[in-house]
């Protein structure tokens, strides 16, 4: 994956070791700090059961919000909710690096877990440095000589470069856990030449990130198709130089979207193969009525059919499919309609699909059959952006050193 060289689990001696695993169980929390959804915690089940039964014990580390946020909260309930999906005891100690922490980490026997507390209640996590530099950190400093092995299975915050996520990789032996191993996989076959053609849904309001996401599309020539929705399709459509009227004009305006066109317009000249919408789904005075996008007199809420149709017949002729972002404003049922449909149409395509971002998640129906050999369901937000964007991972950079060292050290 852009050249680097990731261990995985697979290359290292991973029995009856103690290991760090850090993980990425950061879940969104209701107003009284209880957490609403589990899903990411479930993602590590895999990787904590694998080491459990090597007869390894293991140390999880993870963070949850920022200082200062609501979500910044203790991992206690988190611990609950890992014992419940493993079916088997978890211990949480409300520490980090301190004395007590350590005499845990110390007498912590094989087969047993202990999650440490948030990891961001130590100030050091909340700097992004070198690894160099986060090697010399507290947070590092105490906890290595506890370790024999460090595992990295938080894809979530690869963009990140903390002591939790860089340091430990140049002082223990280390590897990518099942999550990130997945996550590297999937996302190496958008770079894979045979995989053609390529085509990326993009779609939602972070117009500012998708730009930079389709910029560098044009930059290393990967994607043979772009199918816009969402604020992302109306500022193609403005740079195309098409009437979405005053209303829809005033939205982009006030969300700083226009600001945008130049660049929007650069793209298109230099031969982006940027498809945008024939139709909306649009809203008059509270009712939904279709419009061709040549006559929009509504407000725009979502993809019209005749543009679902042509969207589809692409995605189904397509080997790699990335979705990222609605085609519309999906918290409304009536304009779920596009969204749902771009979906399925991957779904029940050949191609393989990378579906990023809670949005699109979201999409999902009951009825929608995910094959997990051919369709992939990304757990990262920002780490995923970073990497659409051609910016390079610094976690993946750190596995990669530790793996490059490992060999030298071997050598000599």
């Amino acid at each position: 994956m852009g050249g680097l060289t990731i261990p995985t689990m697979d290359d290292i001696d991973i029995r009856s070791k103690k290991v760090l695993l850090r993980i990425d169980i950061n879940s969104p929390v209701d107003e009284n700090g209880k957490i609403i959804d589990d899903s990411r915690i479930k993602a590590h089940v895999e990787t904590i059961k694998e080491l459990i039964d090597k007869d390894n014990s293991v140390v999880l580390m993870s963070h949850q919000g920022r200082p200062g946020d609501k979500d910044f909260i203790s991992l206690e309930e988190h611990s609950k909710l890992i014992s419940k999906h493993l079916n088997r005891e978890v211990i949480f100690v409300d520490d980090v690096i301190g004395p007590y922490a350590r005499e845990i980490i110390k007498n912590l026997k094989n087969g047993e877990i202990l999650l440490l507390d948030n990891v961001r209640l130590i100030s050091e996590e909340l700097i992004e440095a070198p690894p160099q530099q986060h090697v010399k950190t507290f947070l590092v400093r105490k906890l290595t000589p506890f370790f024999n092995i460090y595992i990295n299975d938080a894809f979530a915050t690869a963009h990140r470069s903390q002591p939790s996520i860089v340091g430990f990789p140049l002082v223990l032996p280390s590897a990518a856990g099942r999550v990130m191993e997945r996550e590297v996989s999937a996302l190496a076959r958008i770079f894979n030449a045979e995989d053609t053609p390529k085509i990326f849904v993009l779609g939602g309001g972070k117009v500012h990130d998708t730009i930079r996401i389709i910029e560098n599309l044009m930059r290393t020539r990967i994607a043979d198709r772009i199918l816009t929705g969402g604020l992302v399709a109306e500022l193609f459509s403005v740079a195309k130089g098409m009437n979405l009227n005053t209303k829809n004009m005033e939205i982009l305006e006030r969300m700083g979207i226009l600001s945008l066109v130049p660049r929007a317009r650069k793209l298109l000249l230099s031969g982006a193969p940027i498809e945008i919408p024939v139709d909306y789904k649009v809203e008059i005075n509270g009712n939904v009525i279709e419009e061709p996008a040549s006559k929009i007199t509504g407000v725009i809420k979502d993809i019209g059919p005749a543009t679902v149709e042509i969207y589809s017949s692409l995605i189904k002729d397509a080997k790699v499919v990335v979705l990222r972002g609605p085609m519309g404003v999906i918290e409304d049922e009536r304009f779920r309609d596009g969204s749902k449909s771009v979906l399925k149409a991957s779904l029940e395509g050949w191609g393989y699909v990378i579906i990023g971002g809670g949005h699109m998640i979201s999409a999902l129906d009951k009825d929608m059959k995910i094959d997990n050999n051919k369709v992939h369901i990304s757990t990262g937000g920002g780490a995923l952006l970073l990497f659409l964007s051609g910016e390079r991972l610094p976690a993946l950079e750190a596995l990669s050193m530790s793996m490059t060292n490992r060999v030298m050290n071997n050598a000599s």
